[in-house]
């Protein structure tokens, strides 16, 4: 047994938890009245929202000002979403993990259709095709993809069961879906999606039970791969040689990091001050995006960051805290994805704008600008939050 399925069947005996049999998850959702929401997850991921939000209309004021005349415009663009995805979050939190179940491999396919039309029908920008333009915003399939990804190895994790030791059940199927979308995502060329995407797969299947001698030798699969893509764009080549020496051209490839990194030892322990950030005035690149963290800094100092940084450590050590108490194991599987999936696109983007990385397109959860990727985020808090409603109420408030 797996040690993840250990401390989940440990904790299912101490508590004196009857796990829900999986015959009966996959049936028509059963009419007991449901618990409330766990309330720190939620008010974390509003907290973090918020904050977010106050931070995107400091990062966008100059530039959305110097190119749309209107410095509120992107603030008050990403209010609206916010909103709205605060209730998206709650309608999701309402739905059974039976109905997204049901609906897994459905979304898994769609995610594929639209991946497959980005090239065709994708909107060009910044080097790449990444974007289908729905008129009154753009959206990136990948984000779909991400959260298909869960749902779907999650049902098949649970459909697959103690065949998931071996290599037919518990490797092939599962690295034919990330070959297929990853190659799809190369043709973006969208590489950090694709990094995601195989992590997402490899703590799903550690989760379910696949054998440690398959993720070796997927780990060098990976490796030769990496270096055949590094060869084949030159892109992700000329990334890596300015991750290593940005100041070997600083006014190219190495201008956005460099940027970064003045922004961050420019704050100082307290900050200048909500408002106050230099580096936002055009000299930072994405600085309401990708690399809004920085200017988090500057502006917070040391202290700032670090309480932001904290934020996310509580809200991911609670997604697994709902994990390990939920009710079945898909539930605690879905879980387990999707908090993964936010501690893996934190920790990238740390990465990434202090240089620890090399340069990727990701974004921050909850503070990077962008409308839809918001409303996506949201529906996978939704979706933990719904799971949490079905943790036995004098058990969730035990602990």
């Amino acid at each position: 047994m797996d040690d993840f399925e250990k401390v989940y069947q440990d904790r299912l005996k101490r508590e004196n938890i009857q796990q829900m049999p999986d015959r009966i998850v996959r049936s028509a959702p059963v009419k007991k009245k449901r618990g409330n929401i766990d309330l720190p997850f939620m008010i974390l991921t509003i907290v973090l929202l918020t904050v977010g939000v106050i931070m995107v209309l400091s990062a966008s004021f100059a530039r959305a000002y110097y190119e749309n005349d209107n410095p509120l415009g992107l603030f008050l663009r990403q209010a609206f979403f916010a909103v709205s995805g605060i209730v998206l979050m709650m309608v999701v939190s309402r739905f059974r993990a039976v109905t997204f179940r049901k609906w897994s491999m459905a979304l898994l396919a769609v995610s594929i259709v639209m991946l497959m039309l980005v090239p065709v029908i994708g909107t060009y920008a910044n080097g790449a095709r990444r974007w289908i333009n729905l008129g009154f915003t753009t959206f990136q399939p990948s984000d779909v993809a991400k959260l298909a990804v869960v749902l779907a190895f999650s049902a098949m994790i649970c459909s697959f069961k103690d065949k998931m030791k071996t290599f037919k059940y518990g490797v092939l199927p599962f690295a034919v879906i990330v070959v297929i979308i990853v190659a799809l995502l190369l043709l973006e060329p969208h590489l950090s999606a694709s990094v995601i995407i195989i992590l997402e797969a490899v703590i799903l299947m550690y989760a379910g039970g696949t054998m440690g001698k398959w993720f070796i030798i997927g780990a060098a699969v990976v490796a030769a791969a990496g270096v055949l893509v590094i060869t084949v764009f030159g892109y992700a080549g000329d990334r890596i040689s300015v991750w290593l020496d940005p100041e070997s051209d600083p006014l190219g490839d190495g201008f956005q990091v460099l940027q970064s990194l003045y922004a961050i030892g420019s704050g100082g322990l307290t900050g200048l001050g909500i408002g106050q950030s230099r580096q936002k005035y055009l000299y930072l690149p994405e600085e309401h995006n990708d690399y809004i963290f920085p200017i988090v800094c500057e502006e917070l100092g040391f202290i700032g960051a670090l309480l932001v940084l904290l934020l996310f450590a509580l809200l991911i050590s609670r997604g697994f805290w709902i994990a390990l108490h939920a009710r079945d194991k898909y539930s605690s599987l879905v879980v387990t994805g999707l908090t993964g999936l936010l501690a893996i696109q934190v920790f990238l983007n740390i990465g990434v704008v202090t240089n620890l990385l090399p340069s990727t397109g990701i974004s921050l959860p909850f503070f990077s600008y962008g409308g839809t990727a918001i409303w996506m985020q949201m529906i996978e808090m939704g979706i933990i939050l719904s799971i949490s409603r079905d943790i036995p109420v004098t058990k969730a408030g035990s602990d």
